[in-house]
């Protein structure tokens, strides 16, 4: 009987001490020190790459899908002429299509000088060029190099600004020095350095001012405070201020003939589902709005990893959307008179065509028609056919309006500007 009850006791007594053993280093680390917070002036780390397979993401593709989901790099020197997709090409009846120009490797913004040189960035690589007349026929010759993705172009009264990865420069009286043009003189370099999303797109505003989309660091993520944004700066590089917030990545925006206010596409973010989310239209009606991103896409979910707390109705809605990944960049306001007049003040876009989806979208240029007050009228088809058999034959970048009233297209893919016009224009000379 003792010595049952020693043993009792004995059990109890080694039981204790594994107690307090085990609870007493607790006990003292919750009473005494605290993990260390994070240090907020640490600068934000390496963006990694993105992997194609996650344990436990059915959303993020596998190694077989992902083979299907691989980009479209565009051809190293563009097409030759006779390659060019023209023949597949489709538009509307009335309409033809032609090559204005080729041999323009990575061909994306256009710009319009007084003089009639149209001006054609990179993105991909690191020239300008100028396109020209010469003999009766045309020429693309360049007019800087060395430049760091110089994606977003103005032209102002003789000066053609330039939006490289991190600054804006000008050449001034470029159109008087097209054969020796000066070097570039920087006017702006307040942006971060990042590869994704990194490129600007630039367009003047009815206010005489700069404004150039500042991308998203990521495909998905809480951008720096600096980013995320369309920011407007004076001629001279001076008085940066935010225009619009919560823009993931804007590639192309254009202000309404009467009203004007601006518009712009915006890219939805990436590895949700091959449907979700759209890319958008936006309008901008007052400063300093908040268009969503990264909580909110789409304008009617939130996003599943950042979107916890907030709702859509914090942020301003799309005025349209243009489908899934279908990567909208550039759009102008139709203003000229040889088109319709049903394409009067309607915006054209560039949609650039999808990259991550299985059955690819886009690859055109569509028409948004618009109500009196600015909403969406309608959507359609304009310039098809760079898509076909879910491949790319061209990809769509930026259109831009010409003096005569035909829409200039131009294709990073092959490397080309396509001419749009309509009735019995003549053909242009090549």
């Amino acid at each position: 009987m003792m010595t049952r009850s020693l043993t009792r006791s004995s059990l109890l007594l080694a039981g204790r001490l594994i107690v307090f053993l085990i609870v007493q280093p607790a006990f003292a680390q919750q009473a005494g020190d605290k993990p260390a917070a994070p240090d907020a002036s640490k600068p934000m780390p390496t963006l990694q790459p993105q992997p194609t397979t996650v344990p436990g993401r059915p959303d993020i593709p596998n190694a077989e899908v992902a083979k299907q989901l691989r980009n479209v790099a565009p051809l190293p020197f563009g097409a030759t002429e006779d390659k060019l997709p023209v023949p597949q090409l489709k538009v509307p009846k009335g309409f033809k299509v032609e090559v204005y120009a080729s041999g323009i490797p990575n061909a994306r913004s256009l710009r319009l000088g007084d003089k009639g040189t149209l001006f054609v960035s990179n993105r991909v690589l690191d020239k300008v060029y100028a396109v020209v007349d010469k003999n009766g026929k045309r020429e693309a010759k360049v007019i800087a190099s060395g430049l760091d993705r110089p994606n977003g172009l103005v032209f102002h009264k003789g000066t053609l600004y330039i939006a490289e990865g991190t600054r804006i420069s000008k050449l001034e009286m470029i159109e008087e020095n097209l054969d020796n043009p000066p070097k570039p003189v920087v006017i702006y370099s307040d942006f971060l350095n990042h590869q994704s999303h990194g490129w600007k797109f630039m367009a003047l505003g009815p206010d005489n001012k700069l404004y150039v989309n500042v991308g998203s660091p990521c495909n998905i993520c809480e951008p720096p405070a600096t980013n995320g944004q369309i920011r407007r700066i004076s001629l001279d590089g001076s008085g940066a201020e935010v225009a619009a917030r919560g823009v993931r990545n804007s590639v192309g925006f254009d202000w309404h003939p009467v009203t004007k206010e601006l518009y712009f596409t915006d890219n939805g973010r990436d590895w949700l589902s091959e449907d979700l989310p759209e890319d958008e239209l936006n309008r901008v009606t007052k400063a300093d709005q908040h268009f969503g991103f990264p909580y909110c896409h789409q304008g009617n979910f939130t996003d599943r990893e950042l979107g916890w707390g907030r709702s859509c109705d914090e942020f301003e809605k799309p005025v349209a959307l243009l489908g899934p990944h279908s990567a909208a960049l550039g759009m102008r306001f139709y203003t000229g008179k040889m088109f319709p007049s049903q394409y009067q003040n309607a915006i054209f876009i560039a949609r650039h065509g999808s990259w991550n989806r299985t059955k690819k979208i886009g690859g055109d240029v569509i028409v948004v028609k618009l109500n009196k007050d600015g909403s969406v009228k309608s959507q359609e088809p304009f310039l098809t056919g760079f898509l076909q058999n879910n491949e790319y034959s061209g990809r769509p970048v930026d259109v831009q309006v010409m003096k005569d009233g035909s829409l200039l297209v131009s294709d990073d893919h092959a490397g080309a500007v396509y001419r749009v016009t309509y009735g019995n224009t003549k053909v242009a000379a090549r």
